[in-house]
């Protein structure tokens, strides 16, 4: 047990290393987007739900809900609503953009470490190249990886977030 986690962070220091500098940066950004994921799942799963309740039972326990003042009421009660389920999900969506810039800039500084190779060694050799262009390669990978996984969880919370605004706007009904 002791010799497979020691392997598995070998193997994560050795493709961190393998990567460069900007891939420390595309793993402090992936670790963040993913805290404001479960947060968000987290939010939905548990502590929504009382939230509704309490916006619920503010709004069934007035006595008038027809006027043109309680209609307003009701429309600053949904627009807070949307607020807290929306919350953090510009934050998330702002990761799964900076994603794959983190990673162009990855290529870029190892591109640059290549022609700086190249430029010392007089034109440089084969196997200094390719560890550049490794170096190159991988944060755009991970770049992509990290957004792709972000992409999916936005969809994910975003389709929750509008399932729990229309099921507010139900259950506080307007009466007529």
């Amino acid at each position: 047990m002791f010799f497979a986690i020691t392997e598995a962070f070998s193997s994560i220091r050795d493709f961190m290393e393998a990567g460069g500098s900007v891939l420390w940066l595309i793993a402090i950004l992936v670790f963040f987007m993913w805290a404001m994921i479960f947060e968000r799942i987290w939010y939905f799963s548990h502590g929504h739900e009382f939230y509704i309740q309490d916006v619920s039972s503010k709004w069934n326990n007035r006595n008038d809900k027809t006027s043109w003042h309680a209609l307003q009421i009701r429309e600053k009660m949904l627009s807070q609503a949307k607020v807290e389920i929306n919350k953090n999900l510009s934050i998330i969506q702002t990761c799964v953009v900076l994603a794959p810039l983190f990673g162009l800039l990855g290529t870029v500084t190892g591109m640059i470490e290549v022609f700086q190779v190249m430029a010392f060694n007089g034109g440089g050799d084969a196997r200094s190249m390719a560890g550049g262009v490794s170096k190159a390669t991988l944060p755009t990978m991970a770049g992509m990886v990290v957004a792709l996984s972000g992409v999916f969880a936005t969809i994910y919370l975003n389709s929750a977030s509008d399932r729990h605004t229309n099921d507010l706007r139900d259950l506080i009904k307007r009466e007529l």
